[in-house]
């Protein structure tokens, strides 16, 4: 492979892992950053934008490829996160919070008065977050096209009857966590998620991360700014396997796993225009590793700048355990803080300390506060795997062994 970008001295084990994704796990175009105490020690990408994952040797035939003319991933390459997006989406209302503007144990309906419907007049800001809302289906999925219209997902999940009475259980809110959040946001600042998060955020640290791509940032073609996902139906040269029960309960048409994330149906197509100006910051926002790495630097205050995003307490509050245990959705134990998944054996970040998102199919971020790390991978050779993807956790591991 021709890994381009470079690692500072004694991370070298991250590179040597990145070039064994391509060369044993079938990546196809992907990078990976790493910032400590605010330096980028890590800031690695190879490969195309391109996934023609039909390949048998996905390392080789990338580097074919690149010499054939296709259009090689590059230092500014963006890709569709998937889950991922979550864990930037978060900083939202934790930072609405930590201005008083958003109070996390009140009633969601202080804010949003239709969302009481259903059983859900106790849920607090808090279980919204933390998927403890009780809401991860909806009894009639929504079109691609009403999932995006910011109106029809929040009216869906606010008329809808909680799964469980909200607090006392969680289950993974995949794709009903867009309108959960987006409606709150838009109740408490009067702006879109991700107007306010460009707003406050991404555009004053100068991450290229999107929730609802631009369209200066949305060139079609080959040209474009952001790499085509390649659908894990298609992926056949990943040697990626799913959890066996996560797999199952999926496979069940009638099982809440299948329905949560069927509350979109059919699944939009991430290639799509429409799709990637959507605002879904469940599933849909765009960006590059760099910023991924840069934002999660800086909600520990490691930016070379010395800007912070987050104060120290709601840096800690970001990795409080607010769920823990079996997860109705993913049907594994799943640990959550206010918008995070933390640390455990669904998704092992760096420490027990650590708080991000995984993407469903690959891609990551993470802070961990204790090792002053901010991590992002991003990939277009988009896997089955739902949390724990080997890829991933390969850079971890190699990221952990140079601490």
């Amino acid at each position: 492979m021709n890994i381009q970008g470079e690692v500072a001295e004694g991370y070298e084990a991250v590179r040597e892992a990145f070039v064994r994704n391509f060369e044993v796990l079938g990546d196809r175009g992907a990078a990976v950053a790493v910032y400590r105490d605010g330096r980028r020690v890590v800031d690695l990408w190879a490969g195309t934008k391109d996934a023609d994952a039909g390949a048998a040797d996905a390392g080789a035939a990338a580097d074919a490829d690149a010499a054939d003319g296709a259009d090689p991933w590059v230092a500014g390459t963006a890709q569709v996160v998937r889950s991922a997006t979550k864990g930037v989406a978060a900083a939202v209302p934790l930072l609405l919070s930590q201005r008083g503007l958003l109070d996390l144990d009140a009633p969601v309906a202080a804010y949003w008065p239709e969302f009481k419907a259903g059983g859900k007049e106790r849920t607090l800001v808090r279980d919204l977050l933390a998927h403890r809302a009780g809401v991860p289906a909806l009894d009639r999925s929504l079109t691609a096209a009403e999932a995006a219209d910011g109106t029809s997902g929040a009216r869906a999940v606010a008329e809808q009857a909680a799964y469980w009475e909200p607090g006392t259980a969680h289950g993974y809110h995949a794709q009903t966590f867009s309108w959960l959040l987006s409606e709150l946001v838009l109740r408490v600042t009067g702006a879109s998620l991700g107007k306010w998060l460009a707003q406050e955020v991404t555009g004053p640290l100068g991450l290229d991360f999107w929730i609802g791509l631009p369209e200066t940032e949305a060139a079609a073609g080959r040209v474009g700014r952001v790499a085509p996902v390649d659908p894990p139906e298609a992926a056949g040269g990943l040697k990626l396997r799913p959890r066996r029960n996560v797999s199952d309960a999926y496979a069940d048409p009638d099982s809440l796993t299948r329905r949560a994330f069927a509350a979109i149906d059919p699944l939009p197509d991430e290639n799509d225009p429409a799709y990637r100006a959507a605002e879904l910051p469940a599933s849909a926002g765009i960006g590059t590793a760099r910023a991924l790495a840069g934002f999660y630097a800086a909600t520990l205050g490691d930016t070379q700048d010395g800007s912070r995003l987050f104060t120290p307490e709601t840096a800690a509050l970001a990795s409080r355990e607010l769920s823990a245990g079996p997860d109705r959705v993913l049907v594994v134990n799943t640990r959550f803080g206010p918008g995070y998944m933390l640390h455990g054996p669904a998704s092992p970040l760096l420490s027990p300390a650590s708080f991000g998102h995984p993407g469903r199919g690959g891609s990551l971020g993470f802070a961990d506060p204790e090792a002053g790390i901010g991590f992002g991978y991003v990939t277009n050779g988009l896997a089955k795997s739902v949390t724990a993807d080997p890829r991933a956790q390969a850079l971890v591991r190699a990221v952990r062994a140079s601490l």
